[in-house]
């Protein structure tokens, strides 16, 4: 009988499912609505025949909004009347919150009616409520959010791992978002041996606390049968190069990273545009220069990589941005449609086994 690791190296990245997808979505959590939310599904689904949807939220909201964009054949609603806002403490959603959207989206994965949640809700809200409701893989101490980070890389982007979900992570935590990481970049990018990197203040490798060299010798140790090359340490600027395609780091670290790149990304956009806006000379500059910038403005528009990745649970959850637009949602989608095909919460269990698991010798894989 083969083992785990083997049985994970043979599914992982290998075939798609095929036939009818279904998706729990959260149509309450925006910023911008349920119409915008409902706007997103149609996006998806004019592109994807396989696609079905159960939308969570109030019956006598959504159904005029389905109904209106002639989805009515695609679209399940759960009637469900109350909404989990952004200022919602967690704690109190976990305790009264089983008429929200957000828990009734939630549980459609845990029940198997559904193959990956969407919500664009409370980020907090919505990570405790799948790990309580969801609960975490045999052999995760804790859960991570993954991200997409453009970069010089042939697919575009890179992943990068734990971006909030714990501000917390041992060396032992740090090799499960390595295994993790490296999983998603399989089933989310196509990548048959993804290179790995360990966040870090230099890449020498007496360089970081005492915990990031324990961390760095494990994410070694374990990178053949893991099915991952381990670059060893990286730092800030690496985060958009070629040089690496999953970077592993805490989530207190990776939260400032991703909102320090968010904001400078906003920064050039405006500077780009009062530069343009400057004169008469500029704004023709600007005009001549026009297909060059709008194919700028799609290699780094945000809306394209919307979707943290909740990994480590018993099921897939996508959290969308709050503020995205139809298209953001679209993105969304797209990325839950397609981890569900490549039946990624299994694959990704198998590794985490696989690390868990006894060797021959009466050792441990770890």
């Amino acid at each position: 009988m083969a083992d785990v690791a083997s049985q994970a190296s043979r599914f992982d990245g290998v075939g798609d499912r095929t036939g009818p997808i279904v998706l729990s979505v959260d149509a309450m959590g925006g910023d911008q609505g349920p119409a915008v939310v409902v706007a997103g599904l149609e996006k998806s689904a004019d592109k994807n025949p396989d696609i079905r949807f159960l939308l969570h939220g109030p019956a006598d909201v959504l159904e005029p909004l389905v109904k209106k964009r002639k989805l009515t054949d695609r679209v399940e609603l759960r009637d469900c009347p109350d909404t989990v806002s952004m200022t919602d403490k967690p704690s109190n959603v976990l305790r009264n919150g089983q008429n929200t959207s957000m828990w009734s989206c939630i549980e459609a994965v845990k029940n198997g009616e559904a193959a990956v949640a969407v919500s664009c809700g409370n980020t907090g809200a919505l990570m405790l409520l799948s790990i309580m409701r969801l609960r975490k893989l045999p052999g995760v101490h804790r859960p991570a959010i993954a991200c997409l980070w453009p970069s010089r890389n042939p697919s575009g982007f890179n992943v990068m791992l734990d971006v909030g979900a714990d501000i917390k992570a041992d060396p032992r935590d740090l090799l499960q978002y390595a295994l993790m990481g490296a999983s998603y970049a399989r089933n989310g990018q196509e990548l048959d041996r993804p290179r790995v990197g360990l966040l870090n203040n230099g890449t020498e490798e007496h360089k970081g606390r005492t915990e990031m060299k324990e961390a760095h010798a494990l994410l070694a140790e374990h990178a053949g049968n893991a099915d991952y090359d381990f670059v060893g340490f990286v730092e800030g600027g690496d985060i958009p190069s070629d040089r690496v395609d999953v970077i592993v780091t805490d989530g207190f670290t990776g939260n400032i990273a991703l909102k320090t790149g968010e904001g400078t990304a906003a920064l050039i956009r405006d500077l780009l545009r009062e530069a343009f806006n400057y004169s008469p000379l500029s704004k023709l500059a600007a005009l001549l220069a026009l297909t060059s910038l709008k194919r700028l403005q799609k290699r780094i528009d945000p809306r394209r990589v919307n979707g943290g990745v909740f990994l480590g649970l018993n099921g897939t959850v996508v959290k969308s941005h709050g503020s995205a637009d139809a298209t953001g949602v679209s993105a969304a989608i797209k990325l839950a449609f397609r981890l569900a095909q490549r039946d990624f919460n299994s694959r990704l269990a198998a590794r985490i086994a696989a690390v868990s698991t006894p060797t021959k010798t009466g050792g441990s894989a770890e």
